[in-house]
C-alpha cells in the first residue's frame, strides 16, 4: 500500500451552513415538487410576456405552431390518415369491451384528440380508447349496473367515472404528484398488460365463435367453462370462418409490417379497415346475418351529443363514479406515461409529465361531457403514428376529422359488419401487449421483479382485471417496503496499492485490515430500518470476532461505518447509532464514521452524536478513517 502515515494529509469533514426552519422547509418543498423550477422563465418578465408564456405552457400548440410549415403538415396528414384507418374499426370493437354501443368508441376518438392536440406535449401519442382501459372500465361498471337491462344507468355511471378519471389525472398534474404512478413498477406493468391481453383475447371468443350466451366474468376458468359449455349448440361455423380467415390476414399483415417497418409500416395499419370493408361486404351480399352471423347493426349517425346531464356530482352515483374513475384514470395515466416516455426518448425531446397529466385530465373531463368514455394514449396507434412520420399533434386532429366524417356520413355502412371481424381485430391488436422478451429479461435480472410480474399476470388471468391491478400495486409496494426495511450492508476491504475500499464479495482481492472492521450501509437510515441496520452491523462484528478467535488473529479494535450511500437519517436512525455506539463501548471497540453527506452530518451534529463519539472519529474517506483510527496497523497492510 502507498505511504499514508502522514496524518497531515487527512482531510476534515465539512459541515453545511446552518439554515432556518423556514429555509429548510422551502428548500425541501422545492426539491420534491418543483425540482425543474417551472417559474424560472417568468422571472423579471413584463406582465404581457408572462401571460404569453403561461398560455404557451397550457397550450404547447402555441409554441410549436409558430414554426409550423407545409412540410410538417404533409407528414401529419399522412400519419393522421394512417392512424384513422386503424382507429375506426378498433374504436367500434373497444366500445364493446366497455359494454357501450359502437358509436361511443367513435365519439371517444373525435373530441379527446382535439383537446390533446392543443394541450399535450407529446408529438407522437395517438389518443383514443384502448383495450385495457376499456375492459377495466367495463368490468368495474357492470358490477354496479347491468349494461343490457340498465343501459341508461350504466351509461350515466360511465360518463361520471370518466369525469372523475379526468379530475384525478388533472389534479395529480396540478399538484405535481405525477411520481405516484411510478409506484407501479415496470415488472408489474409487463405482467398486468400481458394478463389483460390474455383476458381481452379470451373475451373475444364470444364474437369469434358466435356464442350468444356468455359469462360476464373475466377470469379464464369462467370464460373457458362458458366457451366449452356452448360447443354443441352455441358455436356458429360461418362466424368462425369469418373470424379465422381475417385473423390470419391481420396477423400476416402485422408480420409483413414488422419485417419491413420502414417501407411497409402502413400494411398492418390499414389491414383492419380493409378487413372490415371486405367482411361487411361479404355478409351483406350473402346475408350471412340470416344464418346466425351476429352483426353490429345500427350505429347512431351524427357527432357527439352532450352528456353533461348524465354526469352526477353528488350522491351514490358520484361516489361510485369517483371510485371507478380513480382506478381507470390511474391505469390510463400509467399507459400514456409509458408511451410518451418511449417515443420522447426515441426522438430525443423532453416530455413534461405533469403537463401531460393536466392535458389528459382536461381531455377526459371535457370528453365526459360529450359522450366519451376514458381515453388515453394507444401504443399500437402511437407506433403507427411514429412510423408514418408524424411531426406534431396535428396528426391527432387529422384523425379526429376523419372520425367526424365517419360519424356524419359513413356509419350506416357498418350496419352489416360482423362481430367476428371486430373480435379478430381486437385479438390481433392485444397480442402485442404480451411482451415475452421483457418477461424473460426480468427473470434473468431480478427474480423478485419476476414474482411481481407473474403475480400481476396470474391475478388478472385467474381472478379479474381489478384484482390483478391490486396485486400489481401490492407487490410493487411490498418490494419498496422490503428494500427500505431491509437495506443491504457490505463488508469492505482495501484494494492493494490504493486507498480504495470495496465490497470483499465483489472484489475478492480486497484485503481486510487486521483489527479494523469496515462496514458500508447502502441506504438511508430511517425508523423503518434503523434497528435492522444496527443488528446487521453487530452481526458483522460477531462473525468477525468468531473468525478471529478460531484463527488466533488480533481482535477488532475499530469499527468504521462508510456512510457514503446514506442520503438521510432520522431521529430513530440516530437513536440506533447511539445504541450501536453503546454496544461497541461494552466490547471496547471504537466507532468511526466515514464520508457522511451534508444532510446526515448536520443531523448528527444537532443530535450531539458527533460530540458523543468525538470529532476526531469523523473522516472524509474510509482510507483516512483507517489511517486515523489505526495508523500502525494500516501501514502494515
Amino acid at each position: 500500500m502507498a505511504d499514508r502515515s502522514d496524518s497531515s494529509c487527512v482531510h476534515k469533514v465539512g459541515f453545511p451552513p446552518r439554515r432556518s426552519l423556514a429555509t429548510d422547509f422551502t428548500r425541501g418543498l422545492k426539491e420534491t415538487f418543483f425540482a425543474d423550477d417551472p417559474l424560472r422563465p417568468y422571472k423579471d418578465q413584463p406582465r404581457s410576456k408572462q401571460l404569453a408564456l403561461g398560455l404557451r405552457f397550457l397550450f404547447p400548440a402555441l409554441e410549436w405552431g409558430r414554426d409550423y410549415n407545409l412540410s410538417r403538415l404533409k407528414g401529419d396528414i399522412v400519419a393522421g390518415l394512417t392512424i384513422a384507418s386503424l382507429c375506426i374499426p378498433q374504436d367500434i370493437g373497444y366500445a364493446k369491451l366497455a359494454n357501450m354501443d359502437p358509436q361511443y368508441g367513435l365519439y371517444s376518438s373525435f373530441v379527446p384528440p382535439l383537446i390533446y392536440a392543443a394541450m399535450g406535449s407529446s408529438r407522437d401519442i395517438a389518443i383514443g380508447p384502448v383495450a385495457v382501459v376499456s375492459l377495466l372500465l367495463g368490468a368495474l361498471l357492470q358490477t354496479e349496473f347491468d349494461p343490457v337491462t340498465q343501459k341508461e344507468e350504466y351509461r350515466r355511471l360511465a360518463f361520471t367515472a370518466t369525469f372523475f378519471a379526468g379530475v384525478t389525472q388533472a389534479a395529480l398534474g396540478f399538484v405535481r404528484l405525477g411520481f405516484l404512478i411510478d409506484f407501479l413498477s415496470h415488472a408489474a406493468i409487463v405482467g398486468f398488460m400481458g394478463g389483460a391481453a390474455i383476458t381481452i383475447a379470451l373475451q373475444q371468443l364470444k364474437g369469434f365463435l358466435g356464442i350468444k350466451k356468455f359469462t360476464k366474468n373475466t377470469d379464464v376458468v369462467s370464460v373457458m367453462r362458458s366457451v366449452w359449455g356452448s360447443v354443441e349448440h352455441g358455436w356458429n361455423w360461418q362466424t368462425m370462418l369469418i373470424g379465422s380467415a381475417f385473423l390470419a390476414f391481420l396477423l400476416a399483415a402485422k408480420y409483413i409490417g414488422k419485417k419491413k417497418q420502414q417501407q411497409l409500416f402502413w400494411v398492418p395499419a390499414i389491414a383492419p379497415l380493409i378487413s372490415v370493408i371486405l367482411a361487411t361486404f361479404s355478409v351483406y351480399i350473402t346475408r350471412a346475418d340470416k344464418h346466425g352471423v351476429q352483426i353490429v347493426k345500427k350505429i347512431e349517425k351524427g357527432i357527439n351529443p352532450s352528456s353533461v346531464d348524465h354526469i352526477r356530482f353528488a350522491g351514490s352515483f358520484a361516489a361510485k363514479g369517483f371510485r371507478i374513475g380513480v382506478v381507470a384514470g390511474m391505469v390510463a395515466l400509467t399507459e400514456a406515461a409509458a408511451i410518451g416516455r418511449t417515443f420522447a426518448a426515441m426522438k430525443d425531446y423532453q416530455l413534461d409529465g405533469d403537463k401531460e397529466m393536466v392535458a389528459l385530465g382536461t381531455m377526459n373531463m371535457l370528453g365526459s361531457m360529450t359522450s366519451c368514455y376514458v381515453t388515453t394514449g394507444s401504443f399500437s396507434r402511437s407506433a403507427v403514428n411514429y412510423m408514418a412520420g408524424c411531426e406534431t399533434t396535428v396528426s391527432n386532429v387529422v384523425m379526429s376529422l376523419v372520425v367526424m366524417l365517419t360519424l356524419l356520413v359513413l356509419t350506416p355502412l357498418f350496419e352489416y359488419t360482423p362481430n367476428a371481424i371486430l373480435s379478430s381485430i381486437i385479438i390481433s391488436a392485444v397480442l402485442a401487449l404480451i411482451d415475452y422478451e421483457a418477461a424473460h429479461l426480468i427473470w434473468k435480472v431480478d427474480r423478485f421483479d419476476f414474482m411481481a410480474c407473474m403475480g400481476a399476470f396470474f391475478g388478472v388471468v385467474f381472478t379479474s382485471v381489478e384484482i390483478g391491478l391490486l396485486v400489481a400495486v401490492s407487490i410493487s409496494l411490498a418490494k419498496i417496503l422490503l428494500q427500505v426495511t431491509r437495506p443491504r450492508t457490505a463488508l469492505l476491504g482495501n484494494l492493494p496499492g490504493t486507498m480504495i475500499y470495496r465490497n470483499v464479495e465483489q472484489y475478492p482481492e480486497a484485503i481486510r485490515v487486521p483489527g479494523v472492521l469496515v462496514v458500508r450501509v447502502d441506504s438511508a437510515i430511517y425508523f423503518s430500518n434503523s434497528n435492522d441496520v444496527k443488528e446487521r452491523i453487530l452481526r458483522w462484528l460477531r462473525d468477525e470476532e468468531e473468525q478471529q478467535k478460531a484463527n488466533d488473529l488480533p481482535r477488532v479494535d475499530f469499527l468504521i461505518i462508510d456512510m457514503s450511500p446514506v442520503t438521510d437519517v432520522d431521529t430513530s436512525g440516530i437513536h440506533a447509532l447511539k445504541e450501536l455506539h453503546k454496544s461497541l463501548q461494552n466490547r471496547e471497540v471504537q466507532l468511526g464514521i466515514a464520508n457522511p453527506g451534508a444532510v446526515v452530518v448536520e443531523k448528527l451534529r444537532l443530535a450531539e452524536f458527533i460530540e458523543l463519539i468525538g470529532q476526531e472519529k469523523l473522516f472524509l474517506t474510509v482510507g483516512e478513517a483507517v489511517i486515523g483510527c489505526a495508523p500502525k496497523v494500516s501501514d502494515d497492510v
